[in-house]
């Protein structure tokens, strides 16, 4: 997970909005009408980057932000034309439905690396076609749910020595990073385990998800031509 969040930084410009790219995988159409979409409690490791460059993690932030992303995308998906279904992973975690979401990760970090990263794999040029395979039946059966929506977070916000020590350096010309944030979101059809849609951010100022505003502004552009 930690090569995906270096491969997305590398990839976008940080400006003072929130940036993302999502893909959508040829010829699918909109979910139907009342189909039942499970939302799975975001995964988020948010850390403190020190004077030194190193990353401290804070669990207390971790908590917040997943907390407030888990509200956020219940609020914004609470309108569609959808059922709304949350689970918890930590209690999933058995059986088929703990390696479907283990695997997730597995194929979200892929992607990350082969559709915006520097490489291309040769299979995939020209189409977004990614899958968890026929197992993802697992999940369907087990919660009634038709879809499954995925959400990972990282980053790092800086320390006041840490600010103090970027001040000093860039008076010499010398810049280093002051943090970043980041998250992926994928949409997966249960039936048939195909990744149907997927979006990755780089958060911006205003999209601070240790605080309910900022969490929600990051949720916003995160839904962003979402097929929901």
């Amino acid at each position: 997970m930690a090569r995906f969040f270096a491969i997305l930084v590398a990839c976008f410009a940080i400006g003072a909005c929130t940036t993302t790219d999502s893909r959508t995988a040829i010829g699918i159409g909109q979910p139907r009408e009342g189909a039942t979409v499970l939302l799975v409690r975001p995964d988020v490791q948010l850390a403190l980057l020190t004077a030194a460059g190193l990353p401290e993690p804070r669990a207390d932030w971790s908590d917040e932000a997943t907390a407030n992303l888990e509200r956020s995308f219940t609020s914004q998906l609470s309108g569609s034309r959808y059922a709304i279904k949350s689970i918890d992973p930590e209690s999933a975690m058995g059986g088929r439905s703990g390696q479907l979401l283990r695997l997730h990760e597995a194929v979200g970090t892929s992607i990350a690396l082969f559709e915006y990263g520097p490489y291309r794999l040769p299979t995939k040029k020209g189409s977004f076609a990614w899958t968890l395979g026929e197992g993802a039946s697992s999940l369907a059966d087990e919660y009634g749910a038709d879809y499954a929506l995925f959400v990972f977070a990282n980053g790092t916000y800086a320390s006041s020595g840490r600010i103090a020590t970027t001040l000093v350096l860039a008076a010499f010309g010398v810049s280093v990073p002051l943090g970043s944030q980041q998250a992926f979101v994928s949409l997966v059809d249960l039936r048939t385990g195909q990744i149907i849609w997927f979006n990755m951010a780089v958060a911006g100022p205003q999209a601070d998800m240790r605080n309910p505003s900022g969490s929600d502004s990051l949720v916003t552009s995160l839904l962003k031509d979402a097929p929901l």
